[in-house]
């Protein structure tokens, strides 16, 4: 009830990758996602698994370049 005379207040519940993040409401804590075109859409269980997707092969590509990154300044130390 808060929320429809109010407004939803939006809060950051979890970053899938540095442009996908999802959303919760502080009061009623309805969820949102942003979709592939930037939009915030409700998070349903096909937004959860895309994210869920998303973040993994987010998460393996940072791993990636922070070994190589590692590898760099290590050969240059040598």
């Amino acid at each position: 009830m808060f929320c429809r005379l109010l407004g939803h207040k939006y809060e950051v519940s979890r970053s899938v990758t540095y442009y996908v993040k999802e959303y919760k409401c502080r009061k009623c804590n309805k969820q949102l996602t942003t979709n592939s075109k930037g939009h915030l859409v409700e998070l349903t269980p096909k937004y959860k698994e895309i994210n869920s997707i998303l973040s993994k092969i987010h998460n393996k590509k940072k791993a990636k370049l922070r070994r190589e990154e590692l590898l760099i300044a290590y050969k240059m130390t040598s």
